[in-house]
């Protein structure tokens, strides 16, 4: 069995590009409650529970960061419980990670390196976008969004005295998680901007899938293209909601918010630009992120005043 890591910052596309493989090989559109049925994420506590046969609550963070190595490695050579399957094709397991790329106290990958692998799905995405995704996703304002984008120490799960379904996830800031993937020698990486996958979803997936070793028919690739349509997938939202988002009051915001590229224009100030750009400008060079023409943006639109979930 092949495991591909699925990693990205929050608010990249993750989500979007596993229904793409959840709707590989479907005769009909996936309903948007069975991909938490279909897939598993790298943090998920249950996988740790069932290969370390004990309660992993009972450990603190930088205990469990020693042992998600070994894990991670027992769980890419045995996909565990048969209630916790990996999305994927026949062959492969997509595994969903928002961790950035680090390493733990003893100096290993956290994620088990070329043992928890054999490669990975990078998907970034520019983060002036991602700023005000970011924010409607945690019921905060846009400016704490661009914070803790900037935050080395920012990270899912890790409020004490609290359990959660997931362990802890480092994220770092958003440059420093995307270099992280980028910059690692113990798998290889398939880099995909949000950007041109959806410029051109149906090439840019096909290309995923043939570096995840499967060659997927021409007519399959466009058929999970369209089963997986934003709109679509919007439309499933505002019907029946989307539990694996696991917000009790989401006050109608939606998950699938707007799916679009250069949205920010209309959404961020130039001061919120102008920060941005400062923390993440080489990265973003790097990926062709440039900068914008002062001047350029439209009027942001006022925001409702955030609700505040607690991590």
């Amino acid at each position: 069995m092949k495991t591909v890591w699925l990693a990205s910052y929050p608010k990249s596309g993750n989500t979007w590009f596993r229904f793409l493989v959840a709707n590989l090989g479907a005769d009909e559109p996936i309903d948007i409650n069975d991909l938490a049925h279909r897939n598993t994420i790298a943090s998920g506590r249950a996988i740790f529970d069932y290969f370390l046969a004990f309660d992993s609550s009972l450990l603190t963070h930088d205990e469990l960061d020693l042992l998600r190595p070994a894990v991670h490695a027992a769980a890419a050579a045995d996909s565990g419980p048969a209630d916790i399957e990996a999305d994927g094709v026949p062959g492969m397991s997509l595994i969903k990670t928002h961790d950035a790329y680090t390493a733990n106290a003893a100096g290993e990958p956290i994620l088990g390196g070329a043992r928890g692998a054999d490669g990975a799905i990078v998907l970034v995405r520019d983060p002036r976008d991602v700023a005000p995704s970011l924010a409607n996703h945690n019921r905060s304002t846009i400016d704490e969004a661009i914070a803790s984008m900037a935050n080395p120490n920012a990270a899912y799960c890790f409020a004490q005295g609290r359990e959660y379904p997931q362990v802890r996830q480092l994220l770092s800031t958003w440059s420093r998680h995307v270099a992280s993937w980028l910059d690692q020698r113990d798998i290889p990486v398939h880099l995909i901007r949000y950007e041109d996958l959806l410029a051109s979803p149906a090439e840019v997936f096909a290309a995923a899938m043939a570096f995840c070793g499967h060659e997927a028919p021409a007519e399959a690739i466009g058929r999970a293209v369209r089963f997986s349509h934003f709109d679509r997938l919007q439309s499933q939202e505002r019907e029946k909601g989307f539990r694996e988002w696991l917000d009790e009051d989401a006050g109608g915001r939606l998950f699938f918010r707007q799916g679009k590229a250069g949205a920010w224009t209309g959404e961020l100030s130039e001061a919120q630009v102008a920060r941005i750009e400062s923390e993440h400008r080489a990265v973003m060079t790097r990926l062709g992120y440039g900068p914008v023409t002062p001047g350029r943006l439209a009027a942001p639109r006022p925001a409702a005043a955030p609700r505040r979930r607690r991590r």
